[in-house]
C-alpha cells in the first residue's frame, strides 16, 4: 500500500487565503509562500506521472508559472492546493501529448516488460523499491496508477482527463498492478 502525504488542502485553506489573494494582485513575496506550502506535493505529482526526476523538476517549475499566469482565474470553489493539484495533472498531460515522443503502445509495453523484468541486465533483486517499479511501468498504466492509486481520481474523472474511457482506465490499472506485483515478486 502507497503511503501518501495527509490532504492540506482542507488544513490550510483559510490560513492560506491571505496569501491568495495576495498573489492574486500581483505580491511575489505571497506567491512564493504558496509555493514553498505546496512545491513538494506538485514534484511529487509530476514525478509519479512521468518517472523522470528531471523532466519532474521541469514540470514543476512549469505548473507554477502557470499558476502565477492564471491565479487571477482562481475562483476559490474549491481549496487552493486542490486547484493547484489539478493544473499540475493537466500541465504532464499536455507535456506528453506535446512531447514528439509518439511511440506505438506495443513497442512501448515491450520495452517496459524487459525493464520491469531485468533492468540493466540483471534480475531485479528483493529490494526493488516501489518507487522504482512505478517507474518502470508503460506511461500510460504509470498514469493511471498514480491518478487512481495515489492520488485518489476516480476512473470517470481519469476518463475525462485522459480522453478515453472508465473502462479503458479500469484495464490499464488492472494491468499497471499486474506488472506492479510481478516486478516485486522477484
Amino acid at each position: 500500500m502507497l503511503v501518501t502525504e495527509p490532504r492540506r488542502d482542507t488544513l490550510s485553506t483559510e490560513s492560506e487565503a491571505p496569501d491568495v489573494a495576495l498573489a492574486a494582485s500581483g505580491d511575489r513575496r505571497a506567491f512564493e509562500r504558496l509555493y514553498r506550502t505546496h512545491q513538494n506535493r506538485i514534484f511529487s505529482v509530476c514525478a509519479r506521472m512521468v518517472g523522470d526526476r528531471a523532466q519532474a523538476e521541469e514540470l514543476t517549475q512549469d505548473v507554477f508559472v502557470r499558476a502565477w499566469d492564471k491565479l487571477s482565474q482562481f475562483r476559490g470553489e474549491a481549496a487552493f492546493g486542490t486547484w493547484l493539484h489539478r493544473l499540475a495533472v493537466n500541465v504532464v498531460l499536455n507535456a506528453r501529448k506535446s512531447d514528439g515522443r509518439v511511440r506505438s503502445r506495443m513497442a512501448e509495453d515491450e520495452e517496459a516488460l524487459d525493464r520491469v523484468a531485468a533492468p540493466g541486465g540483471a534480475p531485479m533483486g528483493t529490494s526493488m523499491d516501489l518507487e522504482a517499479a512505478i517507474a518502470a511501468l508503460p506511461a500510460g498504466a504509470r498514469r493511471i496508477f498514480v491518478l487512481h492509486d495515489v492520488e485518489g481520481y476516480k476512473h470517470e474523472e481519469i476518463g475525462e482527463m485522459l480522453s478515453i474511457t472508465a473502462g479503458g482506465s479500469k484495464a490499464q490499472l488492472h494491468r499497471a498492478r499486474m506488472l506492479l506485483r510481478e516486478a516485486l515478486e522477484r
